[in-house]
């Protein structure tokens, strides 16, 4: 088994290129993260995969067979949307069950498939449950759950969390990555959150209008971020024109939060700046520094800290990347 093989696929709208000769790869198991902003291309790409989208150009296989002719109810795949679609005239077990109706499945099959993912994403016992009494993280377990039951080749995932309020959307993406790896499936995950592709994906595919820009590990990207604009879109705020200004590379560069810590004021190699701005964030304080040489730094610290007040830092060396732009 090959997964998923996309080769210099293009979609034009018209004069509009949305996807430009694109080329990625989903293995069995692996689940992918399209990440970008509004309008990069990720839901098109997403839509030729599913067959509802033609490419101008390119091709889609899935186990080494060219699928592109194929329409979207022959690709045995599985598609799940922001706004979870649910049939509101069915139950939970209805819905959840719907698919696996659509394969010919007996009665008692379905019951038991029903039965086995919907405790698979926490909602057993929800099956006679009508679906306006559901909250907005229980609809998208639901819909989660029908779009799992057939047993998918492929699943994909448009936007799932993208209407929910960001700590639910914090835990739903635990939770789906939990689910995704116990069944071993593959998926296409598709959000224009950087911390939700982190969560929940084993590769990240950053894009920006319709070409992809990045793409490795959350850690790869984080750590090695490459431009100026895939650094700010995945929040790094420390991003200099020259990073020798600081003991980094020459030209411009991007220098890591956790590379800067606080220390004492007798510390070896150790920088002195002023406290400008502080942002309570929960669990963290933001802390924006300004150095002697007036260059600004944004550090993270588990205390409090005052505007004005003295500090003294260390910048790891290993702490920058150089960027292409």
């Amino acid at each position: 088994m090959t997964g998923l093989a996309i080769d210099n696929v293009t979609v034009t709208f018209g004069a509009t290129v949305a996807v430009d000769d694109v080329s990625l790869r989903v293995a069995p198991g692996e689940i992918v993260a399209l990440l970008g902003p509004s309008g990069c291309g990720k839901s098109t790409l997403l839509r030729v995969i599913a067959g509802l989208e033609q490419p101008a150009s390119g091709t889609v296989e899935w186990d080494g067979v060219d699928i592109g002719a194929r329409p979207p109810e022959d690709r045995g795949f599985g598609l799940m949307f922001q706004d979870h679609a649910l049939f509101p005239h069915r139950n939970v077990a209805d819905n959840v069950a719907f698919g696996l109706k659509m394969q010919g499945k007996g009665r008692a099959e379905r019951e038991a498939r029903v039965a086995q993912i919907l405790e698979l994403v926490d909602l057993a016992g929800f099956g006679s449950r009508q679906v306006d009494s559901l909250s907005g993280g229980e609809a998208q377990r639901v819909a989660l759950a029908r779009a799992l039951a057939p047993s998918p080749q492929l699943l994909m995932l448009d936007e799932p969390l993208g209407s929910l309020d960001r700590s639910l959307r914090d835990r739903l993406a635990i939770d789906i990555r939990a689910v995704l790896n116990e069944l071993g499936q593959s998926a296409v995950h598709v959000t224009h959150d950087q911390d939700e592709a982190f969560t929940v994906a084993d590769t990240v595919v950053l894009m920006r209008d319709g070409s992809v820009l990045r793409h490795g590990s959350p850690q790869e990207l984080w750590n090695d971020p490459q431009t100026a604009f895939a650094a700010d879109f995945l929040g790094h705020p420390n991003i200099f024109d020259d990073g020798a200004e600081l003991g980094g590379p020459a030209g411009p560069a991007v220098l890591r939060t956790e590379a800067i810590t606080f220390v004492a004021p007798e510390t070896a190699d150790s920088v002195t700046g002023h406290v400008s701005a502080v942002w309570f964030r929960g669990d963290h304080f933001r802390v924006q520094i300004t150095l002697a040489g007036g260059q600004q730094v944004l550090a993270l610290s588990p205390a409090a800290a005052t505007t004005g007040d003295q500090v003294h830092i260390r910048i790891r060396p290993d702490g920058f990347s150089h960027l292409s732009d």
